[in-house]
């Protein structure tokens, strides 16, 4: 198994200047990670997205460090306006910057689920009719790219593991599977080893996350927590010091026999270098590789 870490775990470095994307390429190679996955890149002032994602791959291969996904987001019932077609032709845009990238895997989302103005049907099963052939006209434009595509547990309305199975088997394509976050399963209040149970067969990439929960009965813990779907509360922290139950969660994984990437994706308000950096000790223990 390939242990990497998210792009995502810098963006707050990122965001306030301390560092650039290209930086982050160093810190990871520096770190001892086997590969790296990007999320949403941060272009420099006055690049595009096609010229900077050569440089990027560039970048990678002088620190020998593989691109293992390419992360992005996307809502095919309520992205470009509401025009699903539109949607599905931006995000294969987006399947072009991760065959220039060199990745072989795209994670995209499915949708936030529908406005609250929205008239008609609005049950998952309603939204799959307008996923589904989106979702397959897309793995189906990646696969020729050599690119798998898969969703993530991620948005609150397409989070449960049975929607996201439910997904990918109406979907039916062997290109599409699922990125399995082990943390953002406790964002819709479900067991996360439960859920990688459920999921893991679909799986091609892993992200190891970590947070600290609190029960929406006691008193709103203030800046730095969010409310889960039923009210609950959460704070991002470093995989192992959380309450995320990760000695299952990796041990389901492993008799599974996955051994494809396992990306840490840190969310805490520790400083991420360090955030980073224990939490990819407490991985390798975890795994025995140490």
């Amino acid at each position: 198994m390939q242990i990497g870490v998210s792009s995502y775990s810098y963006s707050k470095l990122v965001r306030c200047g301390k560092i650039t994307e290209l930086d982050g390429i160093q810190i990871t190679a520096d770190l001892g990670f086997d590969v790296i996955e990007f999320s949403t890149l941060n272009l420099p002032q006055d690049q595009i997205l096609k010229e900077f994602a050569p440089i990027i791959k560039k970048s990678c291969q002088q620190v020998n460090l593989p691109i293992a996904n390419y992360t992005i987001g996307a809502d095919f019932i309520n992205g470009s306006n509401g025009d699903t077609k539109r949607e599905v032709e931006r995000v294969k845009d987006e399947v072009r910057i991760a065959h220039l990238l060199g990745a072989p895997g795209i994670r995209h989302d499915a949708t936030r689920g529908f406005e609250s103005d929205y008239k008609g049907k609005r049950s998952f099963d309603a939204a799959l009719e307008i996923l589904v052939p989106a979702i397959r006209e897309l793995t189906d434009f990646a696969a020729k790219l050599g690119i798998k595509t898969m969703v993530e547990n991620h948005g609150f309305f397409c989070q449960d593991s049975e929607r996201i199975e439910q997904l990918i088997n109406a979907v039916n394509h062997e290109n599409f599977g699922i990125l399995i976050d082990i943390g953002n399963f406790l964002c819709v209040d479900e067991p996360p080893d439960q859920a990688v149970g459920r999921l893991i067969p679909y799986a091609f990439h892993i992200h190891a996350k970590d947070f600290y929960k609190k029960s929406g009965q006691e008193p709103d813990p203030g800046e730095g927590w969010f409310r889960t779907r039923g009210g609950n509360y959460l704070k991002g922290t470093i995989v192992g010091h959380g309450d995320v139950p990760l000695i299952s969660c990796l041990d389901t994984i492993s008799r599974y026999g996955y051994d494809n990437t396992l990306s840490i994706e840190f969310e805490g308000l520790e400083d991420p270098i360090d955030g980073i950096r224990i939490g990819l000790a407490n991985l390798k223990n975890y795994l025995g590789y140490e």
